[in-house]
């Protein structure tokens, strides 16, 4: 489980933990899930789509997610946010369903783009993630005030002249980027699952910002650590470690929340 080749796996795998905890836990304060859920799928019609044309599939997530989130942003000012979400959603899903029909890679293609390979990831692997995940979190350190402000008073913010459509778009920019960073790692599935269990878990126990960060860290490493180990000695995949362990989290988080009343 220690061995080299495991290595970069273990890297890898806690840089994305990381990056899913921060930036879930603006998605969680500010009831986003649901586009939590769409980024991540349009970044893997975008993979697909770049796989299928022979280009670097890195351009393909960022595009695609990028577009996703800001066509939810722009067309929820006019609309349902929770129609427009689930019509983006839709059609990438449909959209990489067709990009991977016509690949002569189809099987593989999809279960790593939906459920991740994190096993077994080359040191190539972890130079990109870092890099982007370094990307993600000096964005999110230049928004995180006027972010934070819009997410819990919106009324507040909008007084100080802070923009709801631009810290909105923001905002999806950084879902984006975030997804960009680990659906090529843990797929588009896993990494929805990431980005909402241990931030939902820790607001379940704290109100207040850092702890509760500091919190969804900690759980996300420790359901990446798990599901990684559990998986190398049983040989199931990886993606039922990740996603019961952040469901799992979440139960124990509320019930500690009743049992102690908070």
């Amino acid at each position: 489980m220690f061995e080299p080749f495991m290595q970069a796996t273990w890297i890898t795998a806690s840089i994305i933990a990381v990056v899913a905890a921060l930036v879930g836990f603006f998605v969680v304060l500010r009831g986003a899930t649901f586009t939590a859920h769409a980024v991540p799928n349009a970044a893997f019609a975008g993979a697909a789509g770049a796989s299928l044309i022979g280009v670097s599939s890195l351009a393909g997530l960022g595009i695609f997610s990028l577009g996703g989130a800001l066509l939810i942003g722009l067309l929820s000012r006019r609309g349902r946010h929770d129609a427009v979400t689930a019509l983006i959603v839709g059609l990438m899903l449909g959209l990489g369903a067709l990009f991977l029909s016509w690949s002569t890679e189809y099987a593989p293609e999809i279960y790593s783009l939906l459920f991740g390979e994190v096993l077994g990831l080359s040191s190539n692997d972890v130079t990109t993630t870092a890099i982007l995940a370094l990307v993600c979190i000096a964005v999110l350190a230049c928004i995180y005030r006027p972010l934070m402000l819009s997410s819990t008073l919106p009324e507040v913010a909008e007084a100080r002249g802070i923009p709801a459509l631009r810290i909105d778009l923001l905002f999806l920019a950084l879902v984006a980027l975030a997804s960009t960073t680990a659906v090529p790692v843990v797929g588009a599935l896993l990494m929805f699952s990431l980005m909402i269990g241990p931030p939902a878990a820790a607001r379940a126990v704290t109100t207040h910002p850092a702890p509760a960060i500091c919190l969804a860290v900690v759980l996300a490493l420790a359901t990446v650590w798990i599901a990684i180990a559990a998986s190398y000695q049983t040989n199931w995949p990886i993606g039922f470690f990740v996603g019961i362990g952040c469901a799992l989290w979440y139960v124990l988080a509320r019930a500690i929340a009743k049992l102690c009343h908070l």
